[in-house]
């Protein structure tokens, strides 16, 4: 259905839309953050119906800033988590097509919220739904077999929860255990990544718990911010000290 500037189902008003865009200015703003983007795969991820442009009479592509956002939404969960449209389509929809999924990395910086938390805008105070998969959507995100999920599983590598879905963060874990697999690294060889991943997010919850329990949604999300920036430097602190210690093995 070909619409026109002046509305349309999904999009809302050209008022509540701000200005239009083009594809080519839709394709400058967003080669900032991802300079692979092409046209051709902003008209496939159309296509697919992860976003839905206006049209012109003339039958030219017309994107409202939330359509922007959106599509920047999608190519950071295809970048950050390795997940498939199908997946991300079906979040965005049981999300009402607005909402980012926790740990998507949109709106302000988790550096600026932990150090200001006034900065959290009111309606992003409460986290939003976790985007939660089935097994088989895992098997097809991380292109892992049955047999190599439960021998993660039984290393404790990759958990499900008690109705038996996992959260994005094991399509992420699914897929860095299959590289280091094709060097020979097998999920037994990496229980003690693991164990120290937990006594990190045991020090960093023990910093946020007292925030988290907090009556006021602000101090709540700073909380959440917190943690992402604790985890963030945690990752950069491991990552440093193996390669110093790498460095140190061949001095």
């Amino acid at each position: 259905m070909v619409r026109t500037p002046s509305g349309g189902a999904g999009n809302g008003t050209a008022a509540s839309a701000g200005r239009l865009m083009s594809i080519g200015a839709v394709l400058g703003q967003l080669r900032d953050e991802f300079p692979e983007v092409t046209i051709s795969k902003i008209r496939f991820l159309e296509a697919e119906g992860l976003v839905d442009p206006r049209r012109t009479p003339s039958g030219y592509r017309k994107f409202s800033e939330p359509d922007v956002a959106r599509l920047a939404q999608v190519l950071r969960m295809q970048r950050d988590h390795y997940l498939p449209l199908k997946v991300i389509k079906e979040h965005l929809e049981a999300a009402g097509g607005d909402e980012p999924p926790a740990g998507s990395g949109t709106g302000p910086s988790a550096g600026t919220l932990a150090a200001d938390p006034a900065a959290v805008p009111r309606e992003s105070a409460e986290p939003g739904p976790p985007l939660l998969l089935r097994r088989a959507e895992l098997l097809d995100a991380t292109g892992a077999e049955e047999a190599e999920l439960a021998q993660w599983e039984s290393y404790g590598l990759v958990e499900a929860d008690d109705e038996g879905r996992y959260d994005v963060g094991a399509v992420t874990v699914g897929a860095l255990l299959r590289e280091l697999g094709a060097f020979g690294l097998e999920p037994r060889h990496l229980r003690a990544v693991k164990a120290a991943a937990d006594r990190e997010a045991g020090l960093v919850e023990q910093v946020v718990a007292p925030l988290r329990l907090h009556r006021n949604p602000q101090t709540r999300a700073h909380a959440e911010a917190t943690a992402r920036r604790l985890a963030d430097l945690s990752v950069r602190l491991h990552e440093a000290l193996v390669h110093s210690a790498l460095r140190s093995r061949h001095a």
